[in-house]
């Protein structure tokens, strides 16, 4: 079973950065995309960005467009989510998701979720 790991979120105040990071320790193939999701109390689990391996294409929310950037690490099944501007309205559970296709079958796998809090 694949498990995706994720980590960086932390408390920081409005206007500040934090950078993600999610990783999939020992998983040999690799991704066709990364995408990251977050989910805040009483809402649903809502999409933030995605990149596609293959071409490096790059998607966004609108409500993170121009604020937060998705990267990859070369040659890695890790991605990064540089967030900056940090809103209030941005606190969530942050989760890694990961897509692949082996056999004619997609494979989805999800992370644990790492916290993140903005506020004064």
């Amino acid at each position: 079973q694949v498990q995706l790991v994720e980590s960086g979120g932390d408390l920081v105040q409005p206007g500040g950065s934090l950078r993600l990071s999610c990783a999939a320790p020992g998983f040999t193939f690799s991704f066709d995309a990364m995408r990251w999701y977050r989910q805040a109390p009483g809402k649903e689990r809502e999409w933030v960005a995605a990149i596609t391996f293959a071409s490096g294409t790059t998607n966004y929310a609108d409500s993170v467009k121009g604020r937060f950037t998705i990267s990859r690490e070369p040659g890695k099944n890790t991605v990064y989510l540089q967030m900056n501007s940090l809103r209030p309205e941005d606190t969530a559970v942050y989760f890694c998701n990961a897509e692949v296709v082996l056999t004619n079958r997609r494979y989805t796998y999800w992370g644990q979720g790492t916290q993140v809090t903005v506020s004064l």
